[in-house]
């Protein structure tokens, strides 16, 4: 069964016609250079184990802001004015939401990573990503129902600056950027932090994100994951790692979460 979710129209997961309460339902992909896939999102749960789910957090680049053209125009900028000879097909192959990976793999030396993080600056200043189409409508329906965590590889000036241009601020309960933990995802301290701020167990929250990087950090701090696709080159990678629930769209999410109430 294919299932959409339209926030738009203020109907709640629950209220969708002809869903089955007992059956599995799948998630479809179709794109012109992707074979449909099915995912059942719900292979892995105990028949009879109740889930208390309290919270939700976030990802923040790729999952609730698109921030793809921004951050790559950044890294070819930046690769040219250092010489690097990287086009997109090499950040694509090499990209990580931890650049100094990104770093090595284009073979900066560490003694130019400071250069470096200040030409990427430079140059994304000069856009302005916008959020993810719907997410603004999600978080304001997931605020009313779970308390929200933002965790992401972002360092803090930006995302906060961001944060306050979108008016989200005040919607997280807790807000871990990449200044705060010395380990960087896919580390299980960043999340681990978000879990402490918000004094959550690890069984009452999912973290959503949008990079295996994002997947392996949750499975490590013992929070269930949500992959969801975007416009960064995860795709392959979260594939590869087999997730759980894969969604196509952001808001596929309500349904999901609403399940995982019963």
């Amino acid at each position: 069964m294919h299932l959409t979710f339209f926030l738009a129209c203020g109907l709640e997961a629950r209220q969708f016609e002809g869903m089955s309460r007992s059956a599995p339902f799948h998630y479809h992909r179709h794109s012109a250079d992707a074979a449909p896939f099915s995912v059942n999102l719900f292979k892995s749960m105990p028949a009879n184990k109740k889930r208390i789910l309290e919270a939700v957090l976030f990802d923040w680049d790729g999952t609730l802001l698109d921030s793809f053209e921004a951050d790559s125009s950044a890294y070819l900028a930046m690769f040219r004015e250092m010489g690097i000879p990287w086009g997109l097909e090499e950040l694509s192959v090499h990209y990580s939401p931890n650049w100094y990976n990104v770093y090595r793999a284009a073979k900066i030396p560490r003694a130019r990573w400071d250069a470096a993080n200040l030409a990427w600056r430079k140059q994304y200043a000069n856009h302005k990503p916008k959020l993810v189409s719907g997410a603004r409508r999600l978080l304001a329906w997931l605020g009313r129902r779970y308390r929200l965590g933002l965790v992401t590889s972002g360092e803090r000036d930006r995302v906060t600056r961001q944060l306050r241009y979108f008016g989200l601020t005040r919607s997280f309960a807790s807000r871990v950027c990449a200044d705060d933990t010395a380990q960087k995802k896919p580390h299980p301290a960043p999340l681990r932090l978000a879990l402490k701020q918000m004094n959550l167990e690890p069984s009452a929250c999912v973290y959503v994100g949008d990079s295996p990087h994002d997947l392996e950090m949750a499975r490590r701090a013992g929070v269930r994951s949500i992959a969801v696709l975007g416009r960064f080159p995860t795709e392959k990678g979260l594939r590869a790692a087999h997730p759980e629930f894969l969604l196509d769209s952001l808001t596929d999410l309500p349904a999901i979460l609403d399940r995982l109430r019963e």
